[in-house]
């Protein structure tokens, strides 16, 4: 199992632009513009993460500034958690959670955010809800932080 940092590899940019907008709905040019700026940023946001296993991408996520919701007070957040279904219930997710958190700490942040609609699942690794928060195109998403 390694965890890419794209930042720490930017010769994966093309394969986490191509990987991460196929799995979120956002346009391939923000991922891509996001990432290529992110690689030579001096600010410790944006990060970028692969999860790679036996030479596989299998999952992805990344540490931003704010990820599409009404809570611009609160940063950085992790967002587009993804692994492959076929390589869920390993708790693989916890890998990238931790390098974001890792990298959060470095940045000099004290807390780490998250928006998901999932109930349950953030909550074994530590993080605890705080409230909803609202997206730019109408829905609404629950609000997760961790002390870090």
């Amino acid at each position: 199992m390694k965890i890419i940092s794209v930042r720490e590899h930017p010769e994966y940019k093309d394969k986490a632009i191509d990987y991460i907008s196929s799995k979120w709905s956002a346009p391939r040019a923000v991922y891509d513009d996001c990432i290529t700026h992110g690689i030579t940023s001096t600010n410790p946001l944006p990060q970028w993460y692969l999860l790679e296993k036996e030479g596989e991408i299998i999952g992805c996520a990344g540490l931003i500034t704010n990820d599409f919701i009404s809570r611009m007070d609160l940063y950085p957040w992790v967002c587009g958690v993804f692994i492959e279904e076929a390589h869920r219930g390993n708790a693989y997710a916890s890998l990238l959670l931790k390098k974001a958190q890792e990298d959060a700490v470095k940045g000099g942040f004290d807390h780490l955010y998250l928006s998901t609609d999932h109930i349950g699942y953030y909550e074994k690794y530590g993080y605890r809800y705080i409230g909803q928060g609202y997206h730019p195109w109408g829905e609404e998403s629950r609000i997760y932080q961790i002390d870090l």
